[in-house]
């Protein structure tokens, strides 16, 4: 938000800057420590001391290798249902895809801002993290695709029992939406998550600037409704956190298991 103005700019939380100076170069290459690189390394090392807290095989587990527990049975039943015994070789990978996107959606929600001229930063708002998380994910559905069934893949294309004109017609309008998948994987969690805080971001220059307004009826019209409101959106933004985290594991199980079993 930019305050010296009083004008609201929720654009403003997604600038990738420098937190180093600009001037780190390797081989004509900048490799300045930005704050998107600080929050992934946040993500990753909040993710490991979860993982590493939850992981002690105590017969009786505690609250928090129940929760480690949790979640990795979570995604084993997800993978045994929709793939089969065959998705337990893939378990490792969308469980760390799922955990990766679920605590940087949750790190970027949390209320660093209330510290002057700090913001948290969401990751997963930018398409060029999220793409190439769908990218890798399709990258590993082709490569087992064609290891296990060779140029038979392209049966994929082909939906079972249709035969002659009506399958080559049909072969290119799967194929493209085949194609598709990696975009729309991307686009999905990107867009989710930019629109949330942006509308939260939104919501809290409502409240600043209505407790600043030199007009006394300003905080109870503007800025209680609206921090009421930004209260709402919060928990509902919560609750996205935990779903695109869910809806990116579960369609990249479901593109795994085009990719092992066809059709």
């Amino acid at each position: 938000m930019a305050a010296e103005s009083g004008k609201i700019d929720p654009m403003h939380q997604f600038m990738i800057e420098p937190l180093f100076g600009r001037d780190w170069t390797i081989a004509g290459h900048n490799i300045a420590f930005t704050n998107s690189a600080l929050w992934m390394a946040l993500t990753f090392v909040a993710l490991w001391i979860f993982m590493m807290g939850g992981m002690r095989r105590e017969l009786v587990p505690g609250r928090w290798q129940a929760a480690v527990e949790g979640f990795t049975g979570f995604i084993t039943n997800m993978m045994d249902t929709n793939i089969g015994p065959k998705g337990r070789r893939f378990v490792p990978y969308v469980f760390s895809l799922f955990m990766f996107i679920l605590f940087a959606n949750i790190l970027g929600m949390l209320p660093v801002a209330l510290v002057p001229g700090y913001h948290p930063f969401a990751v997963t708002s930018h398409l060029t993290v999220t793409g190439i998380l769908a990218i890798l994910s399709f990258s590993i559905v082709l490569i087992v695709g064609f290891a296990k069934h060779g140029f038979h893949f392209f049966s994929l294309f082909v939906p079972h029992g249709v035969k002659g004109p009506m399958a080559a017609a049909i072969f290119p309008i799967e194929l493209v939406s085949f194609l598709m998948r990696p975009f729309s994987l991307g686009l999905r969690l990107f867009v989710a998550i930019t629109a949330g805080h942006i509308l939260m971001e939104v919501l809290a220059g409502f409240v600043v600037n209505g407790m600043n307004a030199s007009a006394g009826w300003v905080p109870l019209v503007v800025s209680i409704p609206s921090f009421v409101l930004m209260i709402g959106i919060t928990l509902l933004e919560l609750l996205v956190a935990a779903i695109q985290a869910y809806v990116f594991a579960l369609l990249t199980s479901l593109y795994l298991n085009d990719a092992i079993n066809l059709h």
